[in-house]
């Protein structure tokens, strides 16, 4: 049966290797588990459904992915957009959760939709690449403002907007030791690095006093706070068009390049460099967005992480069922989850924010048009709280000083048109 359903042989190898792989994947991105209950109860939805709503869409996902497209690549509550969405539109802009999963829901539709009308190659071709790059270091720096923010370590001030915090508290300590341990053992090429960094600071924390052990294993918590709570017709105003854009792109090439990647780091390509059933791959991955709306979660995407599970010899989506039921048997953990403080998980934040602005390296710097509005994506996303207005202000200075240094005609008709409508946001809709 497993024979038939991921042509094991064909992709020359075992039904041990893809367990093994699959293992790998999820000890490296099961920090999510306990980052995204963490970060998303800041909105005041219930932690303990959203830790179910956290694995089940986990689970979905990453079943839809191995058995429907055969890769062997995980998916979960991506990282980035759950902070976009507590911190930016919940927090920042005034909505509701409620709202915000409304938001999320629709984007997971559009998704679906660009994937089946083969709208996506238009969509991913027409934004130019160093906005790509800038983008995504800005979701990094966002990341990293909000560890900062968590672990105390940087604070607000009246007069400079923030400064330095009293790094002799706990949580700054913890949070600091937290990113050390991990970059550590990153570096050493620990499995589970992340993992093991956010569980030794919270089990310190407990042995001297700081925070409190509420359990280990226990039968999952009800999903019914979240479940189908979204507010699909709230998001349909017009304040919040660029927050589903947001959610949509940024969910869109975030799967594209990872799929991409793992796929030609386990030779998954074809001979023109291309992924097969790709369009799979996309809907698998859309279709988890939308189910984790209805569940009580953020954007679902495919992680990055896979890479390590290929790495260890995954080739095929079996790779992904394995993952998809070490998130099921996770459900049991909810105690476990409720335990891990906010300073725990500020070192992991950290550490995925130095990943994401490495992309900064790749930047024609030299070429100040192209430089520009990567720095303003940059900036902008975690000085303003928001990915959504960090993307609106990157596409209307990159088609502005593209026209205005003499270079206009480089620049797709669809950029223009997207800077047109962010520029008419801005002034009409602030």
């Amino acid at each position: 049966m497993l024979e038939r359903l991921f042509q094991l042989k064909a992709h020359q190898t075992s039904v041990k290797t893809e367990v093994l792989a699959g293992v790998t994947t999820f000890l490296t991105m099961a920090y999510i588990i306990f980052v995204n209950p963490s970060m998303l109860a800041a909105t005041g939805m219930d932690q303990g459904a959203v830790f179910v709503a956290t694995c089940l869409a986990a689970a979905i996902g990453c079943l839809i992915m191995g058995l429907w497209a055969n890769y062997p690549i995980a998916l979960a509550p991506g990282m980035g957009l759950n902070a976009f969405f507590t911190y930016g539109v919940v927090l920042g802009m005034g909505y509701s959760w409620e709202v915000a999963l409304g938001a999320i829901f629709l984007s997971g539709v559009v998704f679906i939709a660009i994937s089946i009308f083969k709208i996506r190659e238009w969509v991913i071709n027409s934004i130019p690449g160093s906005l790509k790059l800038g983008i995504a270091a800005g979701i990094g720096l966002f990341l990293a403002i909000i560890a900062l923010k968590n672990a105390g370590i940087v604070v607000e001030d009246p007069a400079t907007l923030v400064t330095l915090g009293d790094l002799s508290q706990p949580s700054a300590i913890y949070g600091f030791l937290g990113f050390f341990v991990i970059a550590a053992l990153a570096y050493l090429r620990i499995t589970g690095a992340v993992m093991l960094g956010i569980l030794g600071v919270s089990l310190l924390a407990m042995l001297l006093g700081h925070n409190e052990f509420g359990g280990f294993v226990s039968m999952p918590p009800s999903v019914a706070p979240t479940f189908m709570a979204m507010d699909v017709a709230g998001a349909f105003e017009v304040g919040m068009i660029s927050v589903i854009f947001a959610f949509l792109f940024v969910d869109l090439f975030d799967t594209s390049g990872t799929l991409i990647g793992v796929a030609q780091r386990g030779g998954l390509l074809d001979a023109e460099g291309k992924l097969p059933r790709i369009k799979k791959a996309l809907m698998a991955d859309s279709s988890a967005t939308v189910v984790g709306s209805v569940l009580g979660t953020s954007s679902t995407t495919s992680y990055i992480e896979s890479a390590s599970g290929v790495a260890a010899g995954g080739r095929t989506g079996l790779t992904a069922v394995v993952v998809a039921g070490l998130f099921l048997i996770s459900l049991f953990f909810a105690p476990l989850a409720g335990s891990i403080p906010a300073y725990a998980t500020a070192g992991a934040l950290l550490y995925v924010a130095v990943l994401m602005t490495g992309s900064l390296s790749k930047v024609n710097w030299d070429d100040v048009s192209e430089a520009a509005p990567v720095l303003i994506a940059a900036l902008t996303m975690p000085l303003t709280f928001s990915i959504a207005h960090g993307i609106a202000l990157a596409f209307v200075s990159y088609a502005a000083i593209k026209l205005f240094s003499g270079q206009g005609k480089e620049v797709s008709i669809s950029v223009y048109v997207l800077a047109a409508l962010f520029v008419v946001k801005f002034i009409f809709f602030p």
